[in-house]
């Protein structure tokens, strides 16, 4: 770090270097050439004696010793004086050169905060200070972007509060009004407004617990608890829950996991992982496809796989798919999309497992793929 910090001052120091060895060359210079004008021009000790004679009215022989005593017999302590003069001077234009460089940096500074898109420029030999103010000013537009398109999904998240919630709950409160406005109603009718007000109830608070779910995620660490969990068991055991959600759209669930293929892990979060990516998987495939689930170990890594075949996943929306509150498929009403946390909330959980998960789509195959430590 310090080799690269000398290598970043070079420059300056190169200049600071030159110039000062230029003053120091003209003060020598300078008195030199003065110190031989003293001794060797008699016009000068001839001009001071005409001085004295007319200025103070001396004979010429008294003028002549006092040219002598104060200029010939003291010429070592005027050569030192002129010497210090003559650098003080020198010092102040060279301070003055020097502090523009302070006014440079300051106002590289003051276009930090400014809105313009133009970079920083600066002296060439302040060319490492240039380079970390324009790295400066970009981080600070990045985080401001960034800043605004947080305060964007914050605006977002409104939205689909009052739009999640309110569903269902409009629902809730219509149903039980009709409950409430015919206490005659017949029994199949009433059993069957109450099954959908049930229905919608538990939708209502299946979003409730979401949203304090990844707000619990954001707001502490997540704790694990680790064990040997057997893959090929609890992948297979999942796929059996979900046959009622794939059975009335002729689709499958295929697992392919080696036998004895041990995962270490938190069972109850992975597990989670797994639904999320499983319900995503089912929600966006094919009716008669199939859904392949395979699990390898890869050096110290196992890899799992969810492969559907459905419409393919834009490009573009591959890296937000994982975004809170990002659905796919924006036109897919409450009753049948989630509040876009699930893949969200796996992520966060994968990460904490020191993994990584990720989403591959071509026209032929949507595949997520989430890599854990074995």
């Amino acid at each position: 770090m310090k080799s690269n910090r000398e290598n970043d001052y070079s420059k300056l120091k190169r200049k600071i270097f030159i110039k000062m060895l230029l003053i120091v060359f003209a003060t020598v210079t300078t008195v030199i050439i003065l110190r031989f004008i003293i001794q060797k021009s008699f016009s000068f000790g001839d001009a001071i004696v005409h001085f004295l004679m007319k200025k103070f009215q001396i004979p010429d022989i008294t003028a002549i010793t006092i040219t002598r005593f104060l200029i010939y017999n003291n010429l070592e302590a005027i050569t030192l004086v002129v010497i210090f003069v003559f650098l003080a001077i020198m010092l102040k234009f060279s301070l003055s050169w020097f502090t523009k460089y302070f006014d440079e940096v300051i106002a590289g500074v003051d276009k930090l905060v400014e809105e313009s898109g133009d970079g920083i420029t600066l002296s060439p030999e302040l060319d490492f200070m240039e380079k970390k103010l324009n790295q400066i000013k970009n981080n600070l537009e990045k985080k401001k972007k960034a800043a605004l398109h947080a305060e964007q999904r914050k605006n977002d998240l409104v939205v689909y509060l009052a739009h999640d919630l309110k569903t269902p709950l409009t629902s809730v409160i219509g149903y039980l009004s009709l409950l409430d406005e015919a206490p005659d109603m017949p029994p199949e009718q009433r059993a069957k407004y109450v099954g959908i007000t049930l229905e919608k109830a538990y939708r209502l608070e299946q979003l409730i617990n979401e949203f304090f779910e990844i707000t619990r995620f954001n707001l502490q660490t997540i704790l694990l608890n680790k064990e040997k969990i057997n893959l090929l068991f609890m992948l297979q055991q999942m796929a059996d829950e979900f046959y009622p959600i794939l059975a009335p759209h002729q689709k499958q669930v295929l697992v392919n996991v080696p036998e004895g293929l041990i995962l270490w892990g938190d069972a109850d979060k992975l597990a989670r992982v797994f639904n999320n990516i499983l319900k995503n998987a089912i929600a966006y495939s094919f009716e008669n496809s199939v859904i392949d689930i395979s699990a390898e170990q890869q050096e110290k890594f196992i890899v799992i796989t969810f492969t559907n075949q459905g419409n393919p996943i834009p490009h573009e929306k591959l890296d937000t798919i994982f975004e809170k509150f990002y659905r796919l498929d924006s036109a897919r009403s409450s009753n049948t999309g989630g509040a876009g946390l699930g893949l969200a909330i796996a992520k966060e959980i994968v990460k904490a497992h020191g993994g990584t998960i990720f989403v591959e789509s071509t026209s032929e195959k949507t595949t997520f793929t989430v890599k854990l430590p074995a």
